[in-house]
């Protein structure tokens, strides 16, 4: 299990950096619908996109503390 460590802190950090991407750009994407700045769509669609992107952001990081949680296991597990 010590192999995957690296892996494993390579990829938390990677996926909560695209957590963050997916919250920034929901946010943006969402707004610029509630201000009317994307013609064709409904005000409300702008809050529906914001929950969808809330939604995928709380996913992704809580996969990436899984990943860190997995690290400190393997490590209290060698330790002992």
């Amino acid at each position: 299990m010590r192999e995957y460590i690296g892996f494993l802190r390579v990829s938390s950090v990677v996926v909560k950096i695209a957590a963050w991407i997916f919250l920034l750009l929901g946010i943006a994407g969402g707004g610029a619908v509630i201000l009317g700045m994307v013609p064709g769509n409904p005000r409300w669609m702008g809050i529906v996109i914001i929950i969808i992107y809330a939604f995928s952001f709380f996913f992704f990081y809580f996969i990436a503390k899984i990943a860190d949680l997995l690290v400190k296991i393997i490590n209290e597990i060698k330790k002992e």
